[in-house]
C-alpha cells in the first residue's frame, strides 16, 4: 500500500518541479522576449502612458511621441515618414512595432538597464518616466537624395561609410507613411494596413535590406576580386572575350550584351572586360578560377551572412554547388546568386576600404532622456575581402568603367568615381534589375552606394540609364557638391 502512494507523491513531486521550472522559465529568462514581441495588447497599452523617446537624424527626432490628453496619453509622429520608413519602421496600437521602433524598444520606452539611474531619478523627482533616444548613423541629405532619384520607380538604396561601416542611407520604393498606422483610430490603422499589404508593390517590404535580386554585372566585382586574389591575373592579363561563350558540357551559350566581340581577335584585357562589362570572359574566367575560389570570395565581401544592423537583414545567397555552366553564370551574377542593396553597397565598401569589409550598423548612439550619451557603437571589422593591393588594382578598374566604360551616367566633375553598372532578369515575364554601385576614392567623406531597381523594364535597359544617377547624386549629397 506504501509503495503506490510514495510512487505516486514521486510523480506530483516531478510534476512540482517540472512546473516551477516551467514558470521561472516564462518569468524570469523569458520575460523580456514575452513583453517586447510585436502585437501585445496589454504592454502597448501600458507604453502609449509614458513619454517614448525620439529616433534621431543628426540633432533631428525623425520620430517622437506628442502628448494628447486622451486615455491613450501619447500619439507617435513622425517627420517626412515615407523618408525614413525603412530605419524607423512604425509602432502602432494594432500591429505592434517593426524597425527600430522594434529592435530599440526597450530603450525608447526607457525599461533598457542602461536607463535605471534616469528611472531612479524620475520615481524621486516625482516625474513621468520618459523613455531614451535612439540616434542613427543617417545622413539627412543622402537619404533625401537617394529618396527623389528613386520615385516613380520600385528599388532601394543603400549608403554606407566604407572606414566604419555607418550606414548613411537606407531608402525604399514605394514606401508607406507610418503616421498613418500609429494614430489612435484602430479602423483608421486596419483600413491603411489592409491597402499596403494589397499593394503589389509591396510597400512594407523593407526592400534595402530584405529584397533579393540577383545582382547581374555588379558581381562582376566578386569575380575580379577573386581573379586578382588567384595570383593568376591581373587588370592586364589578356582572356578571351568572343561574342558568344559556349558553356561546359551544356547546348546554350553566354552572349554579351550588345552582341559583339569585346575586342580585336576575341581577346580583351580584364581591366577592359569590366569597363565594358564583358559577359563571355566573366563566364570564361568564373570556369577559370572554379566554384570554390568565386564562394570563397563571396564569403569574405559578406555573402551567407546573416547581418543584424539592428534589423535583421536577408541573408545574400552564393549558390549550393554549381556545375560548371551554373559557375559560369553565377560569375556574371546570374543562376541563383541573390543580393540586398545593402550586400552590394558592402562589396563596394570592401574595395574602397582597402580590401578590410566592416560590419555595417544603423545606431550610432543610444541617449537618456536628456539626450546625454549612454552608449555609441564601435566600428568593428567583419573580414579583410583582399589585400589593400588588390583593392587598390579593382579600384582604378572600377575608375576606368565611369570614365571610359558602361558607367558614364556617375561622373562627377573634379570627382574619381569608381563604379559598375548590372542588369539582370529574374524570369520570362519579370521586368528587368537594374544596378549601380559606387564609391569616390581618395574623398573625404567618403561613401559606398549601391542602388537596386527592380522595375527596369526590358533587359536593354541598363544600371547605367536608371541607377546610375542615383548613385551620383548620393555621393554628390555626401560630399556636399
Amino acid at each position: 500500500m506504501n509503495r503506490p502512494i510514495r510512487r505516486i507523491g514521486l510523480v506530483l513531486g516531478v510534476l512540482l518541479v517540472a512546473l516551477l521550472v516551467n514558470i521561472t522559465i516564462i518569468q524570469v529568462v523569458l520575460a523580456n522576449d514575452y513583453r517586447d514581441r510585436p502585437g501585445n495588447q496589454r504592454v502597448l497599452l501600458e507604453e502609449y502612458h509614458r513619454e517614448r523617446g525620439p529616433i534621431l537624424v543628426g540633432a533631428n527626432p525623425v520620430a517622437r511621441s506628442k502628448e494628447t490628453g486622451d486615455t491613450l496619453r501619447y500619439l507617435r509622429v513622425y517627420s517626412n515618414g515615407p523618408l525614413y520608413a525603412p530605419v524607423t519602421g512604425f509602432y502602432s496600437l494594432v500591429y505592434g512595432s517593426t524597425g527600430l521602433e522594434r529592435t530599440e524598444n526597450r530603450i525608447l520606452t526607457g525599461r533598457s538597464d542602461l536607463l535605471v539611474v534616469d528611472r531612479i531619478d524620475q520615481l524621486f523627482a516625482g516625474e513621468q518616466p520618459k523613455g531614451g533616444a535612439v540616434s542613427t548613423t543617417i545622413d539627412a541629405r543622402a537619404q533625401k537624395a537617394a529618396f527623389d532619384g528613386l520615385q516613380g520607380k520600385r528599388g532601394s538604396v543603400v549608403a554606407i561609410e566604407p572606414s566604419t561601416g555607418r550606414i548613411l542611407a537606407s531608402v525604399q520604393s514605394p514606401s508607406f507613411d507610418p503616421n498613418k498606422l500609429s494614430s489612435h483610430d484602430p479602423a483608421e490603422i486596419r483600413a491603411y494596413y489592409a491597402s499596403l499589404e494589397a499593394d503589389p508593390d509591396k510597400p512594407l517590404l523593407n526592400r534595402p535590406i530584405v529584397s533579393l535580386n540577383p545582382p547581374g554585372s555588379t558581381f562582376k566585382l566578386v569575380t575580379a576580386a577573386a581573379a586578382l586574389a588567384s595570383g593568376r591575373f591581373t587588370p592586364d592579363s589578356v582572356i578571351p572575350g568572343p561574342r558568344t561563350y559556349q558553356l561546359p558540357d551544356s547546348t546554350h551559350k553566354i552572349r554579351n550584351w550588345n552582341g559583339q566581340s569585346c575586342g580585336p581577335g576575341d581577346l580583351v584585357t580584364l581591366r577592359q572586360a569590366l569597363a565594358i562589362s564583358c559577359n563571355t570572359a566573366f563566364a570564361w574566367l568564373g570556369n577559370e578560377l572554379g566554384d570554390d575560389a568565386l564562394r570563397a570570395q563571396a564569403e569574405l565581401m559578406g555573402f551567407d551572412t546573416s547581418f543584424e544592423i539592428p534589423l535583421r537583414a536577408a541573408t545574400s545567397r552564393y549558390p549550393e554547388d554549381p556545375d560548371a555552366p551554373q559557375t559560369a553564370m553565377t560569375a556574371i551574377g546570374q543562376f541563383d546568386v541573390r543580393a540586398t542593396s545593402l550586400q552590394m553597397a558592402m562589396v563596394a565598401s570592401a574595395i574602397a576600404n582597402n580590401g578590410v569589409l566592416m560590419n555595417p550598423y544603423l545606431v550610432q548612439e543610444v541617449r537618456g532622456p536628456d539626450l546625454a550619451i549612454l552608449q555609441t557603437t564601435a566600428p568593428s571589422e567583419f573580414e579583410t575581402a583582399m589585400t589593400p593591393l588588390y583593392a587598390s588594382q579593382l579600384t582604378d578598374m572600377m575608375v576606368n568603367v565611369v570614365e571610359n566604360g558602361t558607367g558614364s551616367n556617375a561622373r562627377i566633375p573634379g570627382v574619381r568615381v569608381a563604379g559598375k553598372t548590372g542588369t539582370a532578369q529574374t524570369g520570362n515575364d519579370n521586368p528587368a534589375v537594374a544596378w549601380f554601385v559606387a564609391f569616390a576614392p581618395a574623398t573625404s567623406p567618403q561613401v559606398a552606394v549601391a542602388v537596386t531597381v527592380e522595375d527596369a523594364g526590358a533587359p536593354e535597359v541598363s544600371g547605367n540609364q536608371l541607377a546610375a544617377p542615383i548613385a551620383k547624386a548620393v555621393i554628390q549629397a555626401i560630399l556636399r557638391r
